[in-house]
């Protein structure tokens, strides 16, 4: 096997409200309306849902060392969770409720690989900014004691811009063995407004570290990666709540079929690990958790004048809790420099 597939740090956020109200709700439906709108989002984990870490975001080769020099990597992420509950009151009656979301990200953003070794590593920098398109609709029905019944919708959509996404890699190449660390971040300049459904920026700032391992035979084509880490929220000074700790875990395995073409199967993991908390987390310190699975495909080519590498992949999301869920696919296009004689890392 030759050349050296290259991947970038997707981070991708597609605003989402979701959640269940509390309470019995009553008057006209735009009493009904306004009452839960202002329960629903913050009646889920991670602030309606919404998290700093995208799933999915890491995959194959993710820990594999690329070449010295300038990198670019683009996407494309498409994205349909969906969420719906109910609630009884003691003395008759119910509400339900239920939300329908699309997200149509377009995401881009330049990288630079050092030559000079770092702890005999290759250190890596990049940064990812967003532009898209992001809906949601949130619908909900109070039936009374009775068996009368108020209902109203509330839909709305979003084209603009979100946060940049600022991200250091460090990677080791030890035979069929890599590994890696990692530091991102969120630079809170995307467009947000706490009153909305749709945003394409989540509010607030946040730091998430941790490692990857990439086990890659070039000899019979096997490959399997993972990361894992952790995210610490600050603070929405917009809504005075802070998500909890969030850990999370994407993988990836594949076999080349060629040189140049892989497939196989990604997943994920995602659990918070510490509620929510803050003045605006009225109802209560949330926990959210989903899983997802699904098929890739990745092929290598020359272009530019560079290394090509895209891939696609899509996930099928189950075992949600707090946090709406879905479905979910990448199209990811990274350029590197073409490949040396002599590996940069041994």
């Amino acid at each position: 096997m030759r050349g050296e597939p290259v991947t970038g740090m997707i981070m991708m956020r597609s605003a989402v409200a979701t959640g269940l109200a509390q309470r019995l709700l009553l008057g006209a439906s735009t009493m009904l309306m306004v009452l839960w709108n202002g329960a629903a989002q913050k009646a889920v984990a991670d602030e309606g849902g919404v998290s700093f870490w995208l799933p999915g975001q890491y995959g194959s080769l993710a820990a594999l060392p690329g070449n010295p020099g300038w990198t670019f990597t683009s996407l494309y992420y498409h994205t349909e969770p969906s969420a719906g509950g109910g609630a009884e009151f003691a003395h008759g009656g119910e509400i339900r409720a239920g939300l329908a979301a699309r997200g149509d990200l377009f995401g881009f953003g330049p990288g630079y690989i050092f030559e000079e070794p770092v702890l005999g590593g290759q250190f890596a920098l990049s940064v990812l900014g967003i532009v898209g398109n992001s809906k949601a609709s949130v619908e909900a029905t109070l039936t009374g004691p009775n068996g009368n019944e108020i209902s109203g919708k509330r839909e709305e959509s979003l084209f603009s811009y979100g946060d940049l996404y600022p991200t250091a890699t460090l990677k080791w190449n030890h035979g069929t063995s890599n590994y890696m660390v990692y530091l991102a971040g969120d630079i809170p300049v995307g467009d947000y407004d706490p009153d909305r459904l749709a945003n394409l920026g989540i509010g607030h700032g946040a730091i998430d570290s941790g490692v990857g391992y990439t086990y890659f035979n070039p000899e019979t084509g096997h490959e399997f990666s993972f990361v894992t880490g952790l995210t610490y929220n600050f603070e929405n000074e917009h809504t005075d709540y802070q998500n909890g700790i969030d850990w999370h875990l994407d993988w990836g395995a594949s076999q080349f079929l060629s040189p140049t073409m892989h497939i196989g199967a990604v997943g994920y993991a995602y659990q918070q690990i510490t509620g929510d908390s803050g003045d605006g987390a009225v109802l209560g310190d949330f926990e959210s958790r989903v899983f997802g699975v699904g098929p890739q495909v990745g092929f290598l080519f020359p272009a530019f004048g560079m290394q090509a590498y895209l891939n696609i992949k899509g996930y099928y999301e189950f075992e949600a809790e707090n946090r709406a869920e879905g479905w979910n696919a990448f199209v990811i296009f990274a350029l590197t420099q073409a490949k040396h004689e002599e590996p940069y890392v041994k």
